[in-house]
């Protein structure tokens, strides 16, 4: 397999940071990966696995190995009168991949659409939109010990999903225990699909929009649509301004913590969880402290989403990762002098 080496990295981030890579590695298939692994100069250690590159801010030039995902193929495994059984590489496009089911007939995975980044990133970060997150459409995925090379294949149980999180974001402890955290990529996920199909419609931009056209009773390809049209007025397209996505994780408080917030702030968006908690929007609390729109350096907050931070750089000045965590922990020191909660970025730093 051939390593370039002192790659440019500025077209694999989402936000366009200028930063290199002392090597980097295309891995295309199962085979390629493992015959990297066997090489005698193979270190786990030493390795940064890149998929889209979606959630990410590299903060400078990268010493490390990188592990370009590139591995494709999208299937049927399996349909019964429950359901379809899906399968994606996980260098497919996320997007891309949702789109692709819907056009089979294969509803479930509308409401995240035009998520960016890739398929095998989306377990990683638990991704989701709109009322529905990727393990509740999850069924299993395989991937290899970038240690031992051997492979194996996880079910939803042992990945320990939650708000943007799972076993993969997590190192082994010391004393031991259950991290996958730079010991594992990712190389293929399935998805469970179920029938008979039932719109997720629970949220207020998606009740104006069955307001807006009438349609009470959408079908899977509706709401797709109102889901695109929905993230792209609110969103920046990475392709004309660089961006990670949604930069702070929503965060989740008591009830009476969130009465307390309402008690100073009535307009404060909240919702009820399940479990009893209150998730708060965390693009109402930067806007609410008066960050839209302001630049720090070549790092700015997007004027119509609070909760995304853009690249306002330009090719003589690129915007760099240690502006963008300049402008990121001045937001968090503003939400939390007026809010007393402390915003969680959901990128990896790198």
């Amino acid at each position: 397999m051939l390593v370039e080496k002192n790659v440019a990295l500025q077209p694999f981030n989402t936000f366009g940071i200028a930063a290199r890579a002392a090597r980097l590695a295309r891995i295309r298939s199962e085979l390629e990966l493992e015959a990297l692994i066997r090489h005698p100069d193979w270190r786990a250690d030493d390795v940064l696995v890149l998929g889209g590159g979606s959630n990410l801010v590299l903060t400078g030039d990268v010493k490390r190995l990188v592990l370009k995902v590139e591995i494709l193929g999208r299937r049927l495994v399996q349909e019964t009168d429950k359901g379809y059984l899906v399968e994606a590489g996980a260098g497919e496009s996320w997007h891309q991949f949702v789109a692709w089911t819907l056009t089979q007939g294969w509803p479930g995975l509308e409401n995240m659409a035009l998520i960016p980044g890739t398929v095998g990133a989306s377990p990683v970060q638990n991704i989701g939109a709109y009322g529905v997150e990727l393990q509740d459409r999850f069924h299993s995925l395989d991937a290899m010990d970038l240690e031992t090379g051997a492979p194996f294949s996880l079910e939803a149980a042992q990945c320990g999903f939650g708000y943007r999180d799972s076993v993969f974001k997590h190192v082994p402890p010391a004393g031991g225990g259950y991290g996958l955290a730079g010991r594992a990529l990712i190389t293929r996920v399935r998805f469970w699909l179920p029938k008979p199909w039932r719109p997720v419609l629970g949220y207020l931009d998606l009740e104006r929009k069955m307001a807006e056209t009438g349609i009470s009773v959408p079908t899977a390809q509706q709401v797709f649509d109102w889901i695109c049209a929905i993230r792209r007025a609110k969103l920046p397209d990475p392709a004309q301004i660089g961006n990670a996505g949604s930069f702070f994780k929503n965060p989740t408080v008591t009830p009476e913590q969130c009465a307390d917030i309402i008690g100073r702030d009535p307009k404060v968006v909240h919702y009820p969880m399940p479990d009893g908690s209150i998730k708060l929007a965390a693009g109402w609390l930067i806007d609410a402290c008066g960050w839209k729109g302001k630049t720090v350096g070549h790092a700015g907050v997007y004027d119509k989403q609070a909760l995304v931070l853009v690249n306002r750089g330009d090719a003589e000045h690129p915007c760099t990762g240690g502006e963008v965590m300049t402008l990121a922990r001045a937001i968090q020191t503003s939400v939390y002098e007026r809010f007393g909660i402390r915003l969680e970025p959901e990128p990896v730093v790198v």
